[in-house]
């Protein structure tokens, strides 16, 4: 019998092309991918800040789209490596905007928009785009202002990943840019040999 179910599964998976990593993705109402990780919140960004401070993290923001492919691929190939989210999880709030949605959200400057027009407001147009916020509430400044890096569109594992830990370790204070910082450590992985993609 469990062979039978086993075979079953397989010929579904080489007849619609799905992993088990697709099948593990779970779509919301709203069409976006979901991680039960991700943070329920009245996205007030201020609030966020503090919210995520008291927790000794730092806020991300992620705008997602209702069928957007690379947003798919960040939750499946991205976001269910354990190396990628165990370290986003304990060091990130992980906040999640739908691109068109309706849903209120207070700016850092008190502007209350919704989903979508904070998107315009902030300037960002692809999906996923992921707004990384300082430790503490800035003054006088709006959301995308206040943003210490912000990483637009889909990347390989290692850029994503990397990306998170430059913001941990408060690369945007030194002389080190992303780019370098990225590129040392990919020299270390495959020094390493553990560089699989890049």
């Amino acid at each position: 019998m469990i062979r039978r179910v086993f075979l079953a599964l397989a010929a579904l998976t080489a007849l619609t092309g799905l992993t088990a990593q697709a099948w593990s993705a779970e779509i919301g109402e709203d069409g976006l991918h979901k991680q039960d990780w991700f943070a329920l919140t009245f996205r007030d960004v201020a609030e966020d800040i503090e919210a995520a401070s008291e927790e000794g993290k730092r806020l991300v923001m992620v705008f997602e789209q209702r069928g957007c492919i690379y947003c798919a691929k960040m939750h499946e190939d991205l976001l269910s490596d354990p190396e990628v989210s165990d370290f986003i999880k304990a060091n990130f709030k992980v906040v999640q905007y739908n691109m068109f949605g309706d849903e209120e959200v207070t700016d850092l400057d008190g502007e209350v928009l919704t989903e979508k027009t904070a998107a315009r407001k902030w300037g960002y147009v692809f999906t996923p785009t992921l707004m990384f916020l300082p430790e503490e509430v800035p003054e006088g400044m709006t959301a995308a202002e206040a943003a210490v890096a912000t990483m637009p569109g889909a990347f390989g594992k290692w850029t994503f990943l990397n990306m998170f830990k430059w913001v941990a370790e408060k690369g945007y204070e030194g002389d080190e840019h992303f780019q370098k910082y990225h590129a040392r450590i990919i020299n270390e992985l495959r020094a390493e040999g553990r560089l699989d993609a890049e």
